[in-house]
C-alpha cells in the first residue's frame, strides 16, 4: 500500500525525534551528575559538553526538512489521530519559540546557562552575591534576546509574560497579580492573628540531631509507601532537591539531609516523590508520540506540592508516619506525643529558606521572588538591587531578614538558568485544592492515608489528573478534572480553615 504524504511525513518526524531524544537523554544524565556528585571544578568543561550535546539535538528539529514535515503535519492536524495532533500543535508551539534562534545562537544561549550554574554554585558556597551578578546579568539579556526573537509571536502582553507562558501556559502577570493579590489580602491579616494567638506549638524536638543514615532509611521508606517504582527510579542526594526525568524507565529523585532538621529531608523527599509519581505513571502511548513534555510546571507542582502538603501534612498521615518517625528518630522523638508532632508539621514561623518554610508563610516566598523577577525583567530594578530588595520585602511580609547572599537571594538555582518558574509553585498549589475538593468526593482520602494505604489515592491522581496533562492546556486540564475555571479561593479556604484550627482561632 503506497503511503500517503501525511504518513511519510508522520514517519520522517518522529524518526527525528527519536534521534534527538537520544541526545537530550544524554544531556539529562550529564546534568544530573552535574548536580549531584560531579566536582565543582569540573563542573564548567560538563556543562559544555552538555551543551554541544544539546545543540546536536536542536540541530535536528532546526533542519528545513524536519521544520517543513513538522509543519506539514500541523497544517493537517485535523487528518491526524488525537495524540499525533497533540505532537503536532506542540511542535508547531516550539518552533513559533525557536524559529530565529539558529543553532549557533541555541549553543551560545545553553553556555551562558551552563555557566551561570557553575557561578552560581561557587557564589552560594562562598555567600557572594556579587560572584553570581554578572551571570545573572547574562541570563537576564539572554532571556530578553530570546522573547525579542519570537518577535509577534510571543506569548502575553509583555516580554515577561512570554516568559511566564514558557513555564504555565496561558498564565499572564495580569492573572497572577489577581490570584498573588487575593492571597496577600486574607493571608497577611491571618498571619498576625496566628502570631497573636496564645497557642504555642512544640518545635524543640524538630532540631534534635539525626544522622544521615537513619534520615536515608526514611526516605527509601517514605519513597516505598508512596509506591515509588526503583525498578524505574533511584534517589541520592544534592545540594538543592531535584526530581531529574532521564528516560522512559528513569526518573531519578534527590534529597538533602540536614542533621538538626529532619523534616527538610522528609518533605523534599516526599515533595519530590510527587513530581516522580507523575513521570513513572504517565501513559506509554504518550512516550510513543514524543507528547511527554505537554505539561506545564504549575501542572507539575501542583502533584508534588499535594503529596507533600494535602497529604504529608494531613491529621491522617502524621497518625500513620508516627510510629515509624520513632522507630527511627527514637532520640529525637523521645517524650514527643502524635499529637505534638502533628502540630510540629504544621508549625507557622518565618523563616528565610524556601524550601524549609511552612506550608501557610510558603505563598509568601513565592510573592517575593515573583515581585522582583517581574520588576528585573521590566528593566524597574537593577541586578545589583537585588539583595537590598530581598531583604526588604522579606522584612515587610515576613519579618525576616537574611544574614548571608547565601540565606538570600543566593538560596534557589532556578535563576541561573532564566525567569518565570517561581510562580508555579504557588500555582500547583490552587490546581491541587481544587482538584483535592474533587477528589474527596469520590475517594476516603483520609481513611486511606491513615491506613497508608496510597493505592485509592494514586489510582485516582492516574486516571484524573495524569491522564490528559500532556494533551491540555493548563487551563482545559484543571476544568477537565474539577468542572471550574482556575482559582486561588480553594487554597485560601483550606489555610484558612487548617490553621485557624490549629492555632485556636
Amino acid at each position: 500500500m503506497e503511503k500517503t504524504a501525511l504518513s511519510q511525513k508522520l514517519e520522517y518526524v518522529k524518526q527525528v525525534l527519536t534521534t534527538a531524544n537520544q541526545f537530550d537523554h544524554a544531556v539529562n544524565v550529564l546534568m544530573y551528575d552535574q548536580e549531584t556528585i560531579c566536582p565543582i571544578d569540573g563542573m564548567e568543561e560538563q556543562g559544555e559538553v552538555m551543551a554541544f550535546l544539546g545543540n546536536e539535538s536542536y540541530k535536528l528539529i532546526k533542519e528545513p526538512a524536519f521544520v517543513e514535515a513538522a509543519e506539514y503535519l500541523y497544517e493537517h492536524r485535523s487528518e491526524l489521530e488525537e495524540l499525533d495532533r497533540v505532537m503536532a500543535e506542540q511542535l508547531h508551539r516550539n518552533y513559533l519559540q525557536t524559529k530565529n534562534v539558529t543553532p549557533e545562537l541555541q549553543h551560545e544561549f545553553s553556555r551562558v546557562f551552563n555557566r551561570s550554574f557553575v557561578n552560581w554554585s561557587k557564589a552560594r558556597e562562598a555567600a557572594d552575591y556579587s560572584l553570581f551578578a554578572p551571570s545573572l546579568h547574562e541570563v537576564t539579556d539572554v532571556n530578553h534576546r530570546m522573547i525579542e526573537l519570537r518577535g509577534k509571536d510571543a506569548a502575553g502582553n509583555t516580554p515577561y509574560d512570554a516568559l511566564l507562558d514558557d513555564y504555565e501556559r496561558g498564565m499572564t502577570s495580569d492573572m497572577l497579580d489577581e490570584a498573588f493579590g487575593a492571597c496577600k489580602e486574607r493571608l497577611i491579616p491571618l498571619l498576625e492573628k496566628i502570631q497573636k494567638s496564645p497557642k504555642k506549638i512544640r518545635t524543640d524536638f524538630l532540631h534534635r540531631p539525626v544522622n544521615e543514615e537513619r534520615q536515608a532509611k526514611m526516605a527509601k521508606w517514605l519513597l516505598t509507601q508512596m509506591r515509588f517504582n526503583f525498578k524505574r527510579g533511584a534517589f541520592t542526594t544534592s545540594e538543592h532537591p531535584f526530581t531529574a526525568g532521564l528516560g522512559r524507565y528513569d526518573t531519578r529523585v534527590t534529597t538533602h539531609y540536614y542533621p538538626d532538621q529532619f523534616l527538610a529531608s522528609m518533605y523534599s523527599i516526599i515533595h519530590e516523590g510527587g513530581h516522580a509519581l507523575f513521570d513513572q505513571n504517565q501513559p506509554a502511548e504518550n512516550h510513543d508520540h514524543f507528547i511527554i513534555d505537554g505539561k506545564t510546571m504549575g501542572m507539575h507542582e501542583s502533584v508534588s506540592r499535594f503529596y507533600e502538603n494535602r497529604i504529608g501534612r494531613s491529621e491522617s498521615f502524621a497518625e500513620f508516619v508516627y510510629p515509624k518517625v520513632c522507630e527511627l528518630f527514637p532520640d529525637a522523638m523521645d517524650g514527643v506525643s502524635e499529637k505534638e508532632f502533628y502540630e510540629g508539621l504544621n508549625v507557622v514561623k518565618p523563616t528565610l529558606i524556601r524550601t524549609e518554610s511552612d506550608e501557610f508563610t510558603y505563598t509568601f516566598h513565592i510573592i517575593i521572588r515573583y515581585e522582583i523577577e517581574k520588576a528585573l525583567f521590566a528593566g524597574e530594578i537593577k541586578v545589583e538591587d537585588i539583595p537590598a530588595i530581598w531583604s526588604r520585602k522579606y522584612q515587610e511580609y515576613l519579618g525576616v531578614s537574611p544574614a548571608t547572599d547565601r540565606e538570600g537571594a543566593l538560596q534557589d538555582v532556578h535563576w541561573a538558568s532564566g525567569f518565570g518558574y517561581f510562580p508555579t509553585y504557588a500555582i500547583g498549589n490552587f490546581y491541587n485544592a481544587m482538584y483535592y475538593n474533587r477528589m474527596k468526593q469520590e475517594v476516603a482520602v483520609e481513611d486511606a492515608i491513615r491506613e497508608g494505604n496510597f493505592e485509592p489515592v494514586n489510582s485516582w491522581m492516574i486516571n484524573h489528573v495524569f491522564a490528559k496533562a500532556d494533551k491540555l492546556s493548563p487551563q482545559e486540564w484543571i476544568k477537565d478534572i474539577t468542572g471550574r475555571e482556575f482559582t486561588p479561593v480553594d487554597f485560601l479556604d483550606y489555610l484558612e480553615e487548617k490553621y485557624s484550627k490549629i492555632y485556636e482561632l
